[in-house]
């Protein structure tokens, strides 16, 4: 625990002291990190490889693609027509409650790393045009993607906590709304009351100057085109449940379903609607795309850089090491699931290693103990893989680097909303517990 401490303090340092590109100090801390846990000396370079090629794997083609369709809705002036739309129906005064109530539905079918990318062109436009605190107005946002990420199937973590307790997919997540519902809310709008005077200067790429309303896109073609990815998600996640699930319709579905296979659709018929059929050239479109994968080359950098450290860190096997030593503490299992996950989350920085480490620890107490509710293991440990994401995090970086703040605002605001989400979590884990 004292290496990972020095190792979280020399990366902030090295990040906000000195100076350091973000990308270089996470291979530096790497390589410290790698030496001190004890990981023979070949073994370090492969982790870090590893670690890049498992983060950038999964998120690079979803970041490249969404960045690509988010400059193209913010630059064909869809963003802006979507941003009107919202505003006209709700009213600036309640806009943050529609946007946080549209990310939580759309956060129950996409992957986290999507409903960021396809969010943030939204929030940006709202911040711009109506001169709104960009943190104010996006974290309570990204509150909603994260709970759903966490406490919600079908998402991978929660999906795998079910399977490895037995748990019941429908009660966990009909327990699981019940929790992810006040979660939101204290840890989004309540909390982002308190985060109005942080300073942001958004990511420039999802930035375009105001057109006049006749330039505009319509309505429908701007929904439609944005929400794409989550329509297209949300039927072939149902489509599995209909008829025979091992016929040639269901591959082609379960293929058309991956989500780097979503975005590219969604990119190549926004590129039509909000492109083409607007009147612009390819060679146009081709900058617009190029623009965007320069603007965001870095923080897919930065992206990997964490992947790296947070893979050193999981072969060096300090994970077991803190779950083992854990078990000893006789405490109530479900909040000791939670302590197992949130101690893995803060260490190791990944929330799915967070919550499968901690259920292959706690799946043996489940079966000495038939009293402890399956259901809700699954959402206690959960929420405490959410816990104070920081330095170590993809996440936390993601957020950090397109809202363009400094470490301590970051951690200030992204770091203590995930810590509530956690904290809110655990309340309604043993408040559901007392009564079912």
């Amino acid at each position: 625990m004292l290496v990972i401490l020095f190792c979280i303090v020399l990366l902030i340092l090295l990040v906000s002291w000195a100076k350091v590109n973000p990308f270089v100090a996470f291979l530096m801390v790497s390589i410290t990190a790698g030496l001190c846990l004890g990981i023979p000396l070949g073994k370090i370079s492969g982790s870090i490889q590893k670690g890049l090629g498992d983060t950038l794997g999964s998120l690079a083609v979803i970041i490249c693609l969404g960045a690509m369709l988010g400059k193209l809705v913010a630059s064909s002036g869809a963003a802006q027509k979507i941003a009107g739309v919202l505003v006209n129906a709700f009213g600036v005064k309640y806009i943050q409650l529609a946007l946080v109530a549209a990310a939580f539905v759309i956060g129950i079918p996409l992957f986290y790393g999507i409903g960021f990318v396809l969010m943030v062109p939204l929030i940006f436009s709202v911040v711009y045009k109506y001169k709104l605190p960009a943190v104010y107005i996006g974290l309570p946002m990204l509150s909603a993607l994260s709970v759903t990420h966490g406490f919600l199937p079908p998402h991978p973590a929660p999906s795998a906590l079910v399977v490895i307790f037995h748990a019941n997919m429908g009660l966990t997540l009909l327990y699981g709304l019940l929790i992810a519902i006040p979660a939101v809310i204290l840890a989004g709008p309540v909390f982002a009351q308190f985060l109005k005077k942080i300073p942001s200067q958004p990511l420039d790429t999802f930035r375009a100057a105001d057109m006049p309303d006749a330039q505009l896109p319509g309505a429908a073609n701007s929904f439609f085109t944005a929400l794409l990815p989550v329509l297209l998600l949300g039927v072939t996640a149902v489509f599995p449940f209909i008829g025979n699930t091992k016929d040639r319709l269901h591959e082609i579905v379960a293929f058309l379903g991956d989500p780097s296979i979503v975005m590219l659709l969604a990119l190549i018929i926004g590129t039509y609607t909000l492109g083409i059929k607007q009147g612009k050239t390819m060679g146009h479109l081709a900058n617009i795309y190029g623009d965007a994968i320069k603007d965001i080359s870095l923080i897919l950098l930065i992206i990997g850089g964490s992947g790296a450290f947070k893979q050193v860190l999981t072969d060096s096997g300090i994970s077991t090491q803190i779950a083992a030593s854990l078990q000893s503490f006789n405490l109530q299992p479900l909040f000791l699931g939670w302590l197992i996950a949130a101690i893995i989350r803060v260490s190791l920085g990944s929330a799915t290693v967070a919550g499968l480490t901690a259920a292959g620890i706690v799946s043996a107490m489940l079966v000495k103990d038939p009293s402890i509710n399956p259901n809700l293991m699954v959402l206690s440990i959960g929420a405490g893989s959410l816990a104070f994401s920081h330095v170590n995090d993809s996440g936390f970086w993601m957020y950090k680097e397109y809202f363009n703040l400094t470490i301590k605002d970051t951690i200030l605001s992204w770091s203590l909303m995930e810590t509530i989400v956690a904290l809110v979590g655990l309340f309604g884990v043993l408040l559901l517990n007392v009564f079912v």
